[in-house]
């Protein structure tokens, strides 16, 4: 483990934001006052340390610039460069490095590598379990669970092996941490979904488990005994083992990225990475029970057909005004199992909003988020918000509607881009790890850095720590400890999880910051998902 002293951390949330874990709780779990609870409310503007200066590079960027920041309010100081080159975060805070991909689990296996999105549970004894993606796909052998030649395979149960890929199990699924964050120790790690391929993101639901998305669409193939593009329900428990790998078939079949669930509900919302992707709406039979199937369904803006979220110059964009909600209606979708692949293209038929690249996605504040990695003018990230109708999922919603919220548009590298998985914090303000895996920089250039943004409710963005690999790397899997001021993400490459704590009861205030100007359109090219 590595333990760095000269960092950034977050406080705690549950696995859902009906635990009764609230602000109150958690300024009392951090031993300070409650005017603390309105942190985002008294940030004001603060200088970024060397904004367009020299900076240390990442695991693999040497010395190269770094790409500057921009806060729009005032934060906890200046990020401090990480001697290790791991994160860097303000002066005062911790992170621990939990965890790291290859290490040998409690079941005799391999930790996975490509560490994603995660969520963290209460545990017994104030324990926190962790559930974790693992984005693989088959040919990484090297980077599964098994080992490079499939060695200890033999130690896994095959009924509870997904896709055993004609003897070559795929590498996806998902890892369960058990952490103690008295010792702040790792106590127990196993492999908890094996199988399934590009784990990506998903999100936990109230009645304690992790839904895991993979983020491919695959039919039965030479290397594929079984079809993928599902979602699966992982238990959060301290228990090692295998959960049944059950596809949650009713739910779509498409490059799901997250779902977010309703508390109340039980409706569970999801995002769809590509850049013609949709929302869906998964109303299921019974609440609490996604396997007993229910009804999928598509977002639409109400008396627009096929509207344009994407703001696209190319599309007719801008055509979403920011921080206008607009009434939304839920159209139904057959033939969820799409062995066409084409759910989005019959959905928009049908006059479903396009969106561009869905990711990251969280229900907090009686409200769901979620960010568009590749929306906005300039490509640089959308993030949307979604009020649910009081009458939601009922004919009663017709005439009481949900309604839908450019909430960030920025346009500006500085202040956000290539927003990823998002989470509402004990406090209320957003959190979002932003995901740039860009390649090495060009010579004067700067590099295209990874960092973890901060949102107000009033939508002012500030920054709360930096990636320091580059180049490939990404952040992901932001998450926070249930009744404990800790916070959890992953650095993608080299696959680690990070803990992080620090004196959040502390303010460090610096002078005001001239925003910069938005920059120029670029072209709207479609990327590679990743």
């Amino acid at each position: 483990m590595i333990h760095h002293t000269t960092g950034s951390a977050s406080p705690p949330v549950p696995a859902d934001s009906s635990s009764g874990f609230s602000r109150r709780q958690f300024v009392h779990a951090l031993g300070i006052t409650a005017g603390f609870v309105g942190l985002g409310r008294f940030l004001q503007a603060q200088a970024p340390a060397g904004f367009g200066g020299r900076g240390g590079g990442g695991g693999r960027g040497g010395n190269a610039p770094i790409q500057p920041y921009l806060n729009e309010i005032e934060g906890y100081g200046p990020l401090v460069p990480d001697p290790r080159r791991i994160f860097d975060l303000p002066a005062g805070f911790t992170y621990k490095v939990i965890s790291r991909a290859g290490e040998i689990m409690s079941d005799g296996l391999h930790l996975p590598g490509q560490v994603d999105g995660q969520a963290a549970f209460a545990g017994p004894n104030g324990r926190v379990i962790l559930v974790r993606n693992h984005e693989l796909d088959p040919p990484l052998p090297q980077s599964g669970p098994f080992g490079a030649d499939y060695y200890l395979l033999p130690k896994v149960d095959a009924s509870r092996i997904y896709d055993a890929g004609k003897g070559r199990p795929h590498n996806g699924g998902t890892s369960t941490l058990v952490y103690n964050p008295t010792t702040q120790s790792t106590e127990k790690m196993f492999l908890s979904l094996a199988g399934t391929m590009h784990n990506c993101a998903g999100g936990p639901t109230p009645w304690g488990t992790w839904i895991s998305c993979e983020e491919a669409v695959e039919g039965v193939s030479e290397n594929n005994e079984k079809e993928h593009g599902y979602n699966f329900e992982v238990p959060a428990t301290t228990e090692i083992g295998l959960a049944p790998p059950v596809p949650l078939k009713a739910m779509g079949r498409f490059n799901h990225e997250a779902v977010a669930v309703d508390p109340r509900t039980s409706i569970v919302y999801q995002t769809e990475d590509r850049n013609d992707g949709l929302i869906y709406r998964f109303i299921p039979n019974t609440p609490r029970r996604l396997t007993d199937g229910g009804r999928l369904q598509v977002l639409a803006v109400k008396g627009k057909k096929t509207y344009e979220t994407r703001n696209y110059p190319e599309t007719g964009g801008p055509t979403m005004p920011p921080n206008v909600p607009m009434a939304v209606e839920w159209l139904d979708i057959d033939e969820v199992e799409s062995p066409r692949d084409d759910l989005r293209t019959r959905g928009a038929a049908l006059g479903a909003a396009v969106f561009a690249r869905g990711e990251g996605m969280w229900f907090g504040n009686n409200e769901v988020f979620f960010a568009c990695t590749n929306g906005g003018l300039t490509q640089r990230g959308q993030v949307f918000r979604y009020r649910p109708s009081p009458a939601e999922g009922t004919p009663g919603e017709a005439s009481r509607p949900g309604t839908l919220e450019l909430y960030l548009e920025p346009n500006n590298s500085a202040l956000l881009e290539s927003c990823d998985n998002v989470m509402v914090a004990p406090w209320g303000d957003l959190i979002i790890c932003e995901d740039n895996a860009a390649p090495a920089p060009v010579v004067g250039t700067f590099t295209g850095s990874n960092y973890l943004r901060g949102v107000t409710p009033e939508g002012k963005i500030y920054t709360l720590g930096r990636n320091r690999y580059l180049g490939i790397s990404e952040l992901a899997g932001i998450a926070f400890a249930p009744n404990h001021p800790t916070m959890f993400v992953n650095i993608q490459v080299p696959g680690l999880t990070l803990a992080i704590t620090g004196p959040w009861e502390t303010l460090q205030k610096g002078p005001p910051v001239t925003p910069i100007p938005v920059e120029a359109p670029r072209p709207a090219a479609a990327p590679a998902t990743t």
